[in-house]
Formats: structure tokens, C-alpha cells, sequence
């Protein structure tokens, strides 16, 4: 059973994250408290009562294929048409697309409580959002016209075709070509693998967003033009008309998020796709950043997501479980395990761990809301470059714990973790596909070291690390003993994120790029852990005028991440400062022979 967290997602959105600041703009100033609640209740509302209950349904019926139509789990189709009923698809879009104009934190935070109702379900419309902020800002008008307010409202879907078997997360191996038709649409050709949604029998019409090559095409990734692919042609009247030679050749069969088909897509086995240009040939890779960046924070909170559900599945069971004596107990028969020390650390651990994910996606969602609703360049360019330093961090540490959080849950269920029919293994199934897609977390600290933090020649991350600062400050300043070692445990991850980022941008200096590409994923995960023991923190210290309860179990998740978990930090330095040689020694090839 799971119950939304609205009351801590609330809290997290207007005193740790800054929704404040946006409801101050311009933009915002009718985002008054009292629809931000009802949004947040009602989007609760439907995740715990629509989609949770159809979690499992869909994990086990799968999505399979059968002459090229795919059927979706029991009850999707109504769920669907229930979603977009309810005005969910279109939160971000524009009102003149038939939107809602909301910001971006606010959609995360349904996105968070959708994802812990079923992954599989919320990565679908995930994807068509990705897709009309791609249209917005780079479609010409016509498309615009023909194709933006259908999807926005939800009646059509969108994908994202990017991948194709010989080139994973690297573009520049892409194969699929594009050929001008004299009417000025092309013509497509290829093989994309991995396409979430790719068919489906959610709506009558998917759109797909597709990379492809035209011939006279530069090398590389500057030559990548993106194109709109229907899967029916759209009529002058907006009816649909014959359908486009694109089909689904296979569904894979997945580890996770069974509910969603991920399929292999062929276009042009019949003389070609038509598709239309989206922006200007051979710029196709800044068209499709602007859906991969917002579907990198997405795929963050996909993780926090999965591990919120893991942590209230592993509670409840903890809670009713007996086994055993716990250490003072002197009730009759055995304990509740909730009660033994050991799974009250990793309870904790799970907690921490979601809280901090739900901190970072926030303030990341925040850092691109601010950048929209900036009045001048100076703090449009702080904004933008915030977001840019926040979504490798918000892709990756979410992910990763929620992998770790799905762990743990098992755990906590002892051998029946291991049993299906339990649920506790589906978590960590779904949750373990969202640290590789989406450019692997690997690749987002390749992203974090190489191209972020030498922004505004690395002002930008000190100027950071200095906001962080201050949070351990004002701890320390607060004298309250509740905190423990909070303070000191902080100010200490601090610094060794401090030493590793200027090892890092000497490294670059120096032209050490071997260097400082080995430490990259240790360096990404320090920065992760000293932002998140900052922001469970604050979110202590703004507990103050919260009822004396949720105050002391603030205090106390941000007193166990800080006196547990950051301590990790100092052998990641370690890592980041030592190991660049023998990383760079080890010949795997060799290995193999």
C-alpha cells in the first residue's frame, strides 16, 4: 500500500527548495499556497488510488507484441484515460497549447508521487512532456499547429528515438539517414533500439522524436538533424490520414518497469518515413538536449520515486514482522523487527537517503524554474548555470540510492524480500534500469567534471560550495545538541568536496584529462552526499515553527545521514586524489585475451 507523502514533498518544495522565490515572480504571483496544496493532495491522491494498485498488475502481465500491435496490462488504458482527464499531461506546457503554465518544481512533485505509484506507467507521459517542450521551443508554427495541443492534452504520445544497436551513448556512431522529399518533408530511414512507448494501444497516434543523418551531413554530432515522425500522417484538418512506414519490429523483455514497452522501431522498410524537420538541419542534438536535460531530472525522480515506495513497503512490513527479543523490550512474545537496532539503521538509511533525493530533485527543478522566470541576463546566466551544475547530480544520486534504498528494502524482508509475490523485488527490478538510461550515471559525471564545473572559469561551483557552507554555519551557530555531530560532519564533507573540485579543475588546466575523467564518478557522488546532508539540514532548521515531532525527526534524519553516510566522503577523495594511476594502468583487454 502506498500512502503519498504530500505533508514532507509540501514542506521540501516551499522551505528547503525556494518555491517561495517563484511565487515573488512575475510569472508565478496566482501560485498562491492553497493550489499548490490542492495540486499536491490530488496528485497524491490519484498515484495511492489510481496507479499503485495497478503496480503489480502490470509487472506481471508484461507488454507483449502480436502482429506489430502492442497490448498494454489490464486496466492501463483506463488509468490512461483517466490521467489525461484529469489535466496531468500538460502541467508545464503553455496555456496558449492548451497548458497549465505551472512550474517545473511543481511538476516534479507529481512526477515523484506518479513514479512511486508505478514507474512503468509515469515514464510514458514523461516522455510526450519531453516532447512538447521540444516542440515549444524549436517547431516551426505549422507543426506547432498541427501537432502541440494534441499533445499536450495527452490524446497523442511522444517518444524519444535516439539509441540504435551500434551506437549506445555515442551519437556519433548514428546511422539513420534522411533524405529531402521536394514538398520539404524527408524521408527516414533505420533502426532505433530501446524506444520507451515505442507502440502502444494508449493512443490513437505516437509521435516520435528521431536523429538522423542527411546525406550531405558533417561528421560527428554536428550533423544530426531531429525530425517528427508520426506514426499515422495527420490530415489539414487534423484527422488522421494513412499510416507512416514506421513499426515496432520487437518488445524487449526486461529485468524492470515491465509495463513499459521498450521497443525496437524501424523506419522506411516500404520506401521511407515521412518526417518534419524539428529547428535547422544538422542542429538536431540542441533540439533533443532540451528534452534529454528535463528527462535526466526525470529519470532522478524516477529513482526517488521507487525509493519512497520501497521505503513504506519495507516500514509496514518491519512494523508487523516479529522475530526475535529487541534490546529492551519487555513486552510479551517476540519484537516487531522495527524495533532491533540493525533495521532501524537501514530504515534510516532508506529515509535519508529519500529525502535527500527529493531535496536535490527540487532544488535542481527550482534552478531551472528561477533561469525561466529571470528578468535580467545576470541572473538568467547564475539560473542557467545552476541547472546545468545540479541535473548530472540530480540524475545520478537519486538513481543510485534509489537502487540502494530497493536494496535495503529487501533486506529488511529477510528471505521473503527474495519471493516475488511479496513486491519488495519489483522495486529494486524497476529502479535499477533508471542509473543507465538516460546517459548512464557515468556519463553524467563525465558531464559534472568536464563541461560544469568549469563554468564561469569554476566561480559558479565555489560559489556553491560557499551557499553550503553557510548551512553548516548556521547549524553550528544554533547550538542545538539534537543535531550531534551534524555540524561538524557537514562542514568536513565540505571541505573534501572543496579539495576534489580544485584537484579537478587543475587536472583539466594541466590537461590532465585521463586524471581527472578517472576520479569523475567518486566526484559526482561526493558532491551529492555534501549537498544532500546540507539540505537535510536546512530542512531541520526550518522545522522550527513545524509541530515538535516532525522538528525532531527532521533533526534526527539529518543528524544520521551527517554522522553515517557522510562519512564516505573522505575515502572518495581518497579515490578522486590516489587512484588516477593504477585506474589508468589496469588493461582490461589484456585481461581478456
Amino acid at each position: 500500500m502506498y500512502r503519498a507523502p504530500v505533508d514532507e514533498i509540501a514542506f521540501t518544495l516551499k522551505h528547503v527548495c525556494g518555491l517561495d522565490d517563484l511565487q515573488k515572480s512575475a510569472s508565478h504571483q496566482d501560485l498562491a499556497d492553497d493550489l499548490v496544496d490542492a495540486i499536491l493532495s490530488e496528485a497524491g491522491r490519484f498515484a495511492a488510488e489510481e496507479i499503485a494498485p495497478l503496480n503489480a498488475v502490470a509487472d506481471q502481465h508484461g507488454t507483449p507484441l502480436a502482429d506489430g500491435k502492442v497490448t498494454t496490462p489490464p486496466g492501463w488504458r483506463e488509468l490512461y484515460r483517466a490521467w489525461i482527464e484529469g489535466g496531468w499531461n500538460g502541467l508545464t506546457a503553455s496555456p496558449e497549447a492548451g497548458g497549465q503554465g505551472l512550474p517545473m518544481m511543481l511538476s516534479a512533485a507529481a512526477l515523484e508521487m506518479w513514479n512511486s505509484g508505478s514507474m512503468a506507467f509515469a515514464i510514458g507521459p514523461t516522455l510526450t512532456m519531453g516532447a512538447v517542450d521540444a516542440l515549444e521551443k524549436h517547431a516551426s508554427p505549422d507543426i506547432k499547429a498541427k501537432y502541440l495541443e494534441k499533445l499536450v492534452s495527452g490524446e497523442w504520445m511522444g517518444t524519444m528515438n535516439l539509441t540504435e544497436p551500434q551506437a549506445g551513448s555515442d551519437l556519433n556512431a548514428l546511422k539513420a539517414r534522411a533524405e529531402r522529399n521536394e514538398d520539404g518533408t524527408y524521408r527516414i530511414f533505420g533502426q532505433k533500439i530501446f524506444i520507451t512507448y515505442g507502440e502502444h494501444d494508449l493512443t490513437d497516434n505516437i509521435i516520435h522524436m528521431v536523429l538522423a543523418r542527411l546525406p550531405d551531413a558533417p561528421a560527428g554530432t554536428k550533423g544530426i538533424s531531429l525530425f517528427l515522425v508520426p506514426k499515422f500522417l495527420v490530415n489539414d484538418n487534423g484527422s488522421l490520414g494513412k499510416r507512416n512506414d514506421v513499426r515496432a519490429a520487437g518488445v524487449e523483455h526486461k529485468m524492470g518497469i515491465h509495463g513499459s514497452p521498450t521497443c525496437t522501431m524501424v523506419y522506411g522498410d516500404e520506401g521511407g518515413a515521412t518526417g518534419w524537420l524539428i529547428g535547422e538541419e544538422n542542429r538536431g542534438l540542441a533540439c533533443m538536449f532540451t528534452m534529454m536535460n528535463n528527462a535526466r531530472l526525470a529519470v532522478g525522480i524516477q529513482g526517488l520515486g521507487v525509493a519512497e515506495r520501497a521505503y513504506q513497503h519495507a516500514l509496514n512490513y518491519a512494523v508487523e514482522r516479529r522475530q526475535g527479543k529487541a534490546p529492551g523490550d519487555k513486552g510479551e512474545g517476540m519484537s516487531p523487527i522495527a524495533r532491533h537496532p540493525d533495521i532501524k539503521r537501514m530504515l534510516l538509511a532508506m529515509k535519508a537517503r529519500t529525502q535527500v533525493a527529493r531535496a536535490i530533485c527540487y532544488a535542481c527543478a527550482h534552478a531551472i524554474d528561477m533561469a525561466n522566470v529571470a528578468e535580467d541576463d545576470t541572473a538568467r546566466r547564475f539560473w542557467s548555470e545552476r541547472a546545468s551544475l545540479l541535473t548530472p547530480i540530480a540524475k545520478a544520486i537519486p538513481t543510485d540510492f534509489g537502487v540502494e534504498v530497493a536494496s535495503l528494502g529487501i533486506q529488511i524482508h529477510g528471505g521473503m524480500g527474495f519471493i516475488e509475490e511479496t513486491g519488495a523485488a519489483q522495486f529494486l527490478r524497476d529502479a535499477r534500469i533508471a542509473p543507465i538510461y538516460e546517459g548512464t550515471n557515468g556519463i553524467q559525471s563525465i558531464d559534472l567534471v568536464m563541461r560544469k564545473l568549469p563554468m564561469s572559469d569554476g566561480a559558479h561551483v565555489k560559489g556553491f560550495i560557499a551557499e553550503l557552507r553557510a548551512i553548516a554555519d548556521e547549524v553550528k551557530a544554533s547550538n542545538r545538541p539534537e543535531f550531534g555531530a551534524t555540524a561538524e560532519r557537514l562542514a568536513a564533507s565540505l571541505r573534501d568536496l572543496e579539495e576534489a573540485t580544485d584537484y579537478m579543475l587543475t587536472a583539466q588546466a594541466e590537461g590532465r584529462i585521463a586524471d581527472a575523467l578517472s576520479g569523475a564518478t567518486p566526484y559526482l557522488r561526493v558532491a551529492g552526499l555534501a549537498l544532500g546532508g546540507a539540505l537535510l539540514a536546512k530542512g531541520a532548521l526550518r522545522s522550527a515553527g513545524e509541530p515538535a515531532a516532525r522538528l525532531a525527526d527532521r533533526t534526527l534524519l539529518a543528524r544520521n545521514f551527517c554522522e553515517t553516510t557522510l562519512g564516505e566522503t573522505a575515502g572518495l577523495k581518497s579515490d578522486i586524489l590516489l587512484s588516477a594511476q593504477s585506474i589508468q594502468a589496469f588493461d582490461a583487454e589484456a585481461q581478456a585475451s
